[in-house]
């Protein structure tokens, strides 16, 4: 798998270039992930149409900054998820959180990003350690650090 930061996949050249050495195993699974992505954004947005008329493609592609047909290639999968930018404006729209919005995608937010970019192996040992902990063991050290209690 080929990790993308935001930086790059908006300079088009350099995604491109990147797209060069990625093997064909590679391709495939970023367009199961583009599927996958789309049709969870889908569900998301069609869950709140049922609710709420204003979330037709056409209002929501709106209210985002992008052209309809560009949300409807994103929902189809035909086209890999958007920018960071346009992702939290996505996420807020649609009332879900951003970061579950790019982790779906198969991303990982710029600012955190930056964060493992400063110590990579550090970063990387905690979390492959904290891979098999329960939710609540792992809300209750999110909690700890959040309040610097750790």
């Amino acid at each position: 798998m080929v990790i993308r930061s935001f930086s790059v996949v908006r300079d088009s050249r350099l995604y491109m270039q990147s797209k060069r050495y990625m093997s064909s195993t590679d391709e495939k699974d970023d367009e199961a992930k583009a599927k996958s992505f789309g049709a969870y954004l889908r569900g998301l947005r069609e869950q709140r149409r049922k609710v709420n008329r204003r979330y037709s493609v056409r209002q929501t592609a709106e209210r985002i900054g992008v052209e309809p047909t560009h949300l409807s290639k994103i929902e189809r999968g035909e086209i890999y998820p958007p920018t960071e930018d346009m992702m939290r404006r996505l996420a807020a729209d649609l009332g879900e959180d951003a970061d579950l919005l790019l982790a779906r995608a198969g991303l990982v937010a710029s600012d955190v990003l930056e964060v493992i970019a400063k110590r990579p192996t550090l970063f990387a040992e905690i979390i492959r350690g904290l891979g098999d902990v329960s939710d609540q063991e792992l809300s209750a050290l999110v909690h700890k650090v959040r309040n610097g209690v750790w």
